[in-house]
């Protein structure tokens, strides 16, 4: 008896939003080290600290600006390192994780949703964890323009999510 993939045969298409993550560095910079006592934020001082710095070895990584403290930091501020911080491969204020958050809903923009025009989708949902929630609810939102029908899971176990409403015969 010959074996028969029903999966391949069905034209589903598996997309993995696993596979945008290109697993780059990101390394975070706390603004409080270049603040007096970790909180007050005295210009000059500041702007020679930063001027001060070494930013090659952030070069090629992606940069999270944030600040530890309850120090209030104008944004100027933020905007200052960023700009000695252009041989990074990005800057973002925040955390790790919106880099993360970022770098996927860029790639999901950057995509060519036409290319599942009329498919059946299922977007994969198991993966490392380094998958935002926010490129979920974004890759819906991109597939329900293109696609026939949109499912969560493995294309052998997978929930509906959306279907392309049935049109109704014109008169």
């Amino acid at each position: 008896m010959e074996v028969v993939n029903r999966v391949v045969q069905s034209g589903i298409v598996v997309y993995d939003l696993e596979s945008l993550w290109k697993d780059q560095e990101i390394r975070e910079l706390d603004l409080s080290a270049f603040l007096e006592h970790g909180f007050l934020l005295r210009e000059e001082s500041f702007r020679e600290q930063v001027k001060a710095s070494d930013w090659e070895e952030y070069a090629g990584l992606h940069v999270a600006l944030y600040c530890n403290t309850d120090a209030l930091i104008p944004m100027w501020a933020y905007m200052l390192i960023a700009s000695h911080l252009d041989g990074a491969a990005s800057v973002t204020v925040g955390r790790k994780v919106d880099v993360i958050r970022e770098m996927f809903l860029l790639s999901l923009e950057q995509e060519d949703w036409n290319q599942f025009s009329n498919r059946i989708v299922v977007v994969k949902g198991c993966g490392s964890g380094h998958v935002p929630e926010s490129a979920y609810s974004k890759v819906i939102g991109k597939l329900q323009k293109v696609a026939r029908k949109v499912m969560f899971g493995e294309p052998c176990s997978s929930v509906p999510i959306w279907r392309c409403p049935k049109k109704e015969p014109e008169e």
